[in-house]
């Protein structure tokens, strides 16, 4: 990366309010993962992996507080929707000096439990968010939501990524059913727009439901 792009990607580096590479348990992990010399292709790879499968994907986790999103909540929970996760490998990734933002995007799970799409009231996961690494001179696309004992556990393809290429969910399932459907990107952040992201779920989910997820989330100690 040269001087000029260094200073470009200072942003997708450095800390900000939720995404925090610095905090001591983000970088004994991120040393650990990745050792001094490590190639980038392995690194990136080492870090997705981990995230994605010893971070439980998990709906039902708070949502409503910065903490609930930073990434020593997370490690420490050990569960977590998509945009705690992210969060947590934009900051493994800096921590091991590779850029990472967030994006956020609509989605369709067209194999998302009935149960779950009857409590969201939509089949429209609004504000689902995944990660750009800067690698080899690109941004490379790479969600590392769904661990991979859930999709074991509901026949869901597990998203592998090889350090080089875009990994996303993919359009259909190995059996060519419809999986994953991309409808709106809301494009690039440095850091998550709490207050953006609970305002758009408000619309999408009704501020009835919501405010009734945190009501249950409040009464469990969250």
């Amino acid at each position: 990366m040269s001087d000029q792009s260094a200073g470009a990607m200072s942003e997708y580096l450095g800390s900000g309010e939720i995404v925090t590479p610095n905090l001591p348990a983000v970088t004994s992990l991120a040393a650990r993962l990745v050792p001094a010399g490590t190639p980038l292709p392995q690194s990136a790879r080492a870090l997705f992996e981990w995230v994605r499968d010893n971070i439980a994907y998990d709906v039902t986790s708070p949502f409503f507080l910065p903490e609930h999103y930073r990434p020593d909540f997370i490690l420490e929970r050990r569960r977590g929707f998509c945009i705690p996760k992210a969060v947590l490998l934009a900051a493994l990734a800096r921590a091991a000096g590779i850029p990472a933002r967030l994006v956020f995007a609509d989605i369709v799970n067209h194999l998302s439990p009935a149960e779950l799409r009857q409590q969201m009231g939509t089949d429209v996961f609004a504000y689902h968010c995944y990660n750009e690494l800067w690698l080899a001179g690109r941004w490379v696309k790479v969600v590392c939501s769904f661990d991979a004992a859930l999709c074991a556990r509901h026949g869901f393809p597990l998203v592998e990524f090889d350090g080089r290429n875009d990994a996303l969910f993919p359009s259909h399932d190995t059996s060519g059913r419809p999986f994953i459907e991309y409808v709106r990107t809301h494009g690039p952040r440095a850091d998550l727009p709490l207050a953006e992201v609970l305002d758009a779920w408000q619309q999408s989910y009704g501020s009835e439901r919501v405010a009734l997820w945190r009501r249950m989330l409040e009464q469990a100690g969250y």
